[in-house]
């Protein structure tokens, strides 16, 4: 799942633009899709956070690269959303 959405990112930040995949990124229809793209259940609970973590560690090294940063996450790693949300402003 962190493979495919690299995969599927790259090709629609090259093709569309990092401000499009964002603005797909918040319809929610479209995640939904996305998510189930990716292999998880349409109704399942969590799909949010489960799609944003396969996106965070599929783009993980390439964040600069597409220009696009995922922040937060469960537990102790949200602690440290503020400290990267600076860095990556």
């Amino acid at each position: 799942m962190k493979s495919l959405s690299r995969e599927i990112l790259v090709c629609m930040i090259d093709e569309y633009g990092t401000e499009e995949v964002l603005s797909r990124f918040s319809d929610p229809f479209w995640f939904q899709a996305f998510g189930c793209v990716l292999g998880f259940d349409w109704h399942s609970s969590g799909v949010t956070t489960t799609v944003c973590g396969a996106v965070k560690e599929g783009i993980r090294g390439i964040e600069d690269e597409i220009g696009l940063h995922v922040a937060g996450g469960k537990g102790k790693v949200s602690q440290k959303t503020p400290k990267r949300l600076r860095r990556y402003a």
